[in-house]
């Protein structure tokens, strides 16, 4: 088995899907945990279980991190992500944040219609009623930096590289991929290790390895 690998004040790990980024995180957090009695773990989740496709995929990843890291505690918020991260940051706490790059979706994509899928029109309209304005994503951004910076404890950020392929036909798509790409480089310069992984491999771009 692998060494698992050390921790440092803040990281924050891309990559692609089923890369192998929230597999480090947790391997992380097992060795802060292992570390101490008295050391915490904290993950906040940023996904939002629109339809059923998602609600089984958070489920599913719910169950196996709990079976990988039963001592990480879960807390879920989509879009006030700096507030949260102020607010469990602690000496003795890990902080995990995964993800970003849902944390910046939820920012700035709407979520479908109420017309579209009645079923969900409560959801939506809650949705609705709490997204950021584009306009709040600045301060928004800001606010999170400087709790990585502030914080109390070890914090890691997990977050997707996208802009590695083709470039996007759609103007949304394009804008999004541009946001994602500034919103990786603002968190990797205050960050003290940023990680690349493919196929389950680390690459250090930053800091120790």
């Amino acid at each position: 088995m692998p060494e698992r690998p050390r921790v440092v004040r803040t990281e924050l790990i891309l990559g692609g899907q089923r890369s192998g980024k929230s597999r480090r995180a947790e391997a992380l957090a097992q060795r802060w945990l292992a570390e101490s009695p008295g050391h915490r773990a904290v993950l906040i989740a940023t996904a939002q279980p629109w339809d059923d496709e998602m609600r089984e995929r958070i489920a599913r990843h719910q169950q196996d991190r709990a079976a990988r890291v039963p001592g990480m505690l879960a807390v879920e918020e989509p879009l006030a992500l700096g507030t949260a991260l102020a607010q469990h940051s602690d000496p003795q706490t890990l902080v995990v944040v995964d993800c970003l790059t849902l944390w910046l979706t939820n920012c700035l994509m709407p979520h479908e219609s109420a017309e579209k899928h009645p079923e969900h029109a409560e959801n939506d309209l809650e949705f609705e009623s709490n997204r950021a304005p584009d306009q709040e994503l600045p301060a928004q951004a800001a606010m999170l930096l400087i709790a990585i910076r502030d914080a109390a404890g070890p914090v890691v950020l997990v977050g997707n590289e996208i802009g590695l392929g083709v470039i996007p036909m759609g103007r949304e798509t394009r804008a999004f991929v541009d946001a994602l790409g500034r919103l990786n480089q603002d968190v990797a310069a205050v960050c003290e290790r940023v990680t690349f992984m493919a196929a389950g491999l680390p690459l250090t771009l930053k800091g120790p390895a």
